[in-house]
C-alpha cells in the first residue's frame, strides 16, 4: 500500500521562506561587519553605541556660541571678547590680538583685515597670522577682524559693520573658494547665519535678525536618527569621502552656485564704502591634494576676483605663488592640519604687502 503524498508547498510560502532566510543572512552579515569595524577602532567601541552624528554635533555646539563665539543679530556670531586658548586671544569687537606695531610704524588710519579663519589665523599663535605679519612688513597698524567659519556674505557684512567703527585707510578682504558655498547656507556647523538671495543681479538679505541656533538633538534627519550609531556606515563614508557632509549641520537656503552669483553685488557694497580695498584669493590645503577640487576652487576664486575688478577694487590671486611654494618646499611646510603654517601665512603676508606697495595703497593720513 503506497504512502499518502505530502502536500506540495505553496509557491508563496516558499518565496516568503527564501526571503526570510535572505533577510536574516543580510542582517547577520551586517551585524558581523559592524562588530568588525568596532573592533578595528578599539574594544571600547563595542560598549559605545551612541549616535555618532549627534555626538559630533554636540561637540561642535559646545565650541560655538557661549564658548569661542558670541551671538550677533546681523552676522549670527563673532569671536567673543576675552576668549583665549593656548594659541589665540581676542579683544574688543572680537578682534584677534595683535603684536604691538613696530616702533617706527607710520601714523595714520589702520589697515582692516577681514575674512574667515584664514584671515583670523587658525592653528597659529597671535604673532604669526598674516595680518600680524603684514603689520610688520608695511609698518602700519593692522586690525585682524577675521572670523572662523564665515561665509562670503558674512565677511562682507562684517566689513560694512566695522568700517564706521575703525575708519580704516585700507581694507584687505581675504577669502577661500569654500566661503562662496557657505554663503548659500542659512546654518553652518550648527549655527544660524544670515544669507542673501539674488534676483536680476540684486541681492536681498534674509534671516536677520539671526534666530537662535537649534539644539543639535533637533537637527538629525530620519536617516541620521536611524543609523547614525553605525560604525560600519561611518567607516564606509570615510573611505568614500562623504563623512563630513553626513556629520556636520549645514542647512542650504539657496541653490548651488548662488554664492558665486552673489559675489558681484556683494563686492559692489564693499566698493560703496569708499575705502581702498584689496580682495585676496587664498587657497585651502585640499587644493594641493585633489586636482578636481583645485580646478573648482580656482574657477570660483577667479569669478570673485573678476567681480572685484568690475567693482573698481584691487584684486590678488595667490594660486600661482602658493603652488610654486608647495612644489618647492612641500605641502607640510606651508600647511598644518586645515590652515597655513606660520610659513604659509608669511607667504600670504608678503604677497599682500608687495601688491599694496606696487599699487601705492599704503594708508596715509
Amino acid at each position: 500500500m503506497s504512502s499518502p503524498a505530502l502536500p506540495a508547498r505553496r509557491p508563496r510560502e516558499s518565496m516568503i521562506g527564501r526571503l526570510t532566510l535572505l533577510v536574516c543572512s543580510v542582517l547577520a552579515t551586517l551585524f558581523l561587519l559592524e562588530i568588525g569595524c568596532r573592533l578595528m577602532r578599539g574594544p571600547e567601541a563595542l560598549l559605545d553605541w551612541r549616535n555618532i552624528v549627534l555626538v559630533k554635533r554636540l561637540e561642535m555646539s559646545a565650541q560655538n556660541i557661549g564658548h569661542r563665539f558670541t551671538y550677533d543679530p546681523l552676522l549670527g556670531y563673532v569671536q567673543r571678547n576675552g576668549y583665549s586658548d593656548r594659541l589665540m586671544a581676542f579683544g574688543e569687537h572680537g578682534f584677534r590680538r595683535m603684536p604691538p606695531p613696530p616702533a617706527d610704524a607710520a601714523e595714520g588710519p589702520p589697515i582692516l583685515a577681514t575674512g574667515d579663519s584664514y584671515t583670523q589665523g587658525d592653528e597659529v599663535d597671535d604673532d604669526h597670522t598674516w595680518p600680524a605679519q603684514l603689520q610688520g612688513l608695511l609698518r602700519r597698524r593692522t586690525i585682524n577682524a577675521g572670523v572662523a567659519a564665515y561665509g562670503f556674505d558674512q565677511i562682507v557684512l562684517r566689513t560694512e559693520q566695522l568700517v564706521p567703527v575703525v575708519k580704516p585707510g585700507l581694507i584687505v578682504l581675504g577669502f577661500i573658494g569654500d566661503d562662496l558655498r557657505r554663503a548659500e547656507m542659512s546654518r553652518t556647523w550648527g549655527t544660524e547665519k544670515p544669507y542673501f538671495s539674488v534676483r536680476n543681479g540684486v541681492e536681498e538679505l534674509h534671516n536677520v535678525p539671526v534666530p537662535a541656533s537649534p539644539d543639535p538633538r533637533d537637527t538629525l534627519d530620519f536617516r541620521q536618527k536611524a543609523v547614525g550609531w553605525s560604525v560600519l556606515l561611518d567607516t564606509i563614508l570615510i573611505h568614500r569621502g562623504l563623512q563630513y557632509e553626513w556629520l556636520v549641520d549645514h542647512r542650504r537656503a539657496t541653490p548651488p552656485g548662488t554664492g558665486t552669483r552673489l559675489a558681484c553685488p556683494l563686492l559692489r557694497r564693499i566698493a560703496a564704502l569708499g575705502v581702498p580695498t584689496l580682495v585676496v584669493a587664498q587657497y585651502d590645503f585640499y587644493v594641493w591634494q585633489n586636482a578636481e577640487f583645485a580646478a573648482e576652487q580656482r574657477r570660483i576664486s577667479q569669478d570673485v576676483l573678476k567681480c572685484a575688478d568690475a567693482a573698481g577694487l584691487a584684486s590678488l590671486d595667490l594660486y600661482d605663488r602658493t603652488e610654486k611654494a608647495v612644489r618647492a618646499r612641500g605641502h607640510d611646510a606651508l600647511y598644518l592640519t586645515w590652515h597655513p603654517s606660520p610659513a604659509g601665512y608669511r607667504l600670504i603676508a608678503e604677497a599682500i604687502a608687495a601688491e599694496v606697495e606696487r599699487l601705492h595703497m599704503t594708508p596715509t593720513r
